[in-house]
């Protein structure tokens, strides 16, 4: 196993439009797509598109949402034997609206209630079997995750999408601490980049990363400082953008390469992402991210298969029963 994540997946309702309307007026939407959410869960995705092998641990309902996402995972080869299904529960649901005039997205979510996956429930055994565990929620459940994987030299890599006084007290237990710019606006207050990410370095990560939105990245791992710029794309929607880097970024760990490389490989797989709806419909499979990479170029053929496949999505889940 490459790459074992924990989360709490959900299922999006993407809704793409010129911009949101005043009260008591109406938008038609430019384009819809039903695909499945979860920071760990996309970056999942994003890894198994590229080739790797990987599994989920977490909780859905069986409700129909919840038979989507494990559907989603299936489809994509990963492993769902640790991905329990609860009778009797509500999966969480977003709504996503992207605006085409400002480039900026909405959300309003249904929280459910799916209980997170306790550390109980974890197989020690599963975990261990990977090269990453990867983690995007600071909790006791991700501590004693944390521990399992360490005993075995399982590395940790996290996704500190936003700051909490807990992900802190984790940073010396994560090999590769990946964080984007609203993390680092809470922690920081300048743009001394190269300073900040070597004291997050010196509490423990090889690796650590901040994403910056549309200015790219920058980073630092044992060959020193780097920053790297985004690609020039057509955006339609930033939706799982960060997500999606996180699972290249690790997809290139995989293959051994330096930070500075995973980070550039990272960042065109977001960008080609960006230029469809929603977190998962344009994530590139390695041809098209690395033909990209070296003609600028994307290859939509595969991509739009997936986009017609998840406007159709929520129809074909609703055939499965569990």
């Amino acid at each position: 196993m490459d790459v074992v994540g924990i989360d709490m997946p959900n299922l999006d309702f993407l809704s793409h439009i010129e911009q949101l309307p005043s009260s008591n007026q109406s938008m038609p939407l430019i384009e819809y797509s039903w695909q499945g959410g979860g920071k760990v869960s996309t970056a999942l995705v994003a890894l198994a598109r590229l080739g790797a092998k990987c599994g989920i641990i977490g909780t859905v309902g069986s409700d129909l949402p919840g038979r989507f996402c494990k559907m989603d995972f299936e489809k994509h080869g990963i492993d769902t034997t640790h991905l329990k299904m609860a009778e009797g529960v509500e999966t969480p649901v977003c709504l996503v609206i992207s605006e085409k005039k400002t480039r900026q997205r909405n959300i309003l979510y249904h929280a459910g209630n799916v209980r997170q996956t306790q550390s109980g429930q974890f197989d020690k055994d599963f975990i261990q079997s990977a090269g990453y565990l990867h983690l995007a929620q600071p909790s006791q459940a991700a501590r004693d995750a944390i521990s399992m994987a360490r005993e075995s030299g399982t590395k940790v890599s996290f996704d500190a999408d936003s700051y909490h006084p807990e992900t802190q007290e984790l940073i010396p237990e994560i090999d590769v601490f990946i964080a984007s710019e609203f993390y680092y606006r809470s922690v920081f207050s300048n743009d001394h980049y190269e300073q900040n990410c070597r004291q997050i370095q010196k509490m423990g990560p090889e690796i650590v990363i901040f994403t910056l939105g549309g200015e790219g990245c920058v980073g630092v791992d044992k060959n020193g400082f780097f920053r790297e710029s985004t690609f020039d794309v057509p955006v339609v929607d930033t939706v799982g953008a960060g997500d999606v880097f996180h699972g290249a970024f690790l997809f290139g760990l995989l293959n051994n390469w330096d930070a500075q490389r995973c980070a550039k490989f990272a960042n065109a797989v977001s960008s080609i992402k960006c230029t469809r709806i929603g977190g998962r419909a344009a994530i590139p499979n390695f041809k098209t991210a690395t033909d990209f990479m070296n003609s600028g170029l994307i290859d939509y053929e595969e991509i739009d298969k997936r986009v017609a496949f998840y406007k159709r999505g929520l129809d074909d889940a609703s055939q499965t029963r569990v």
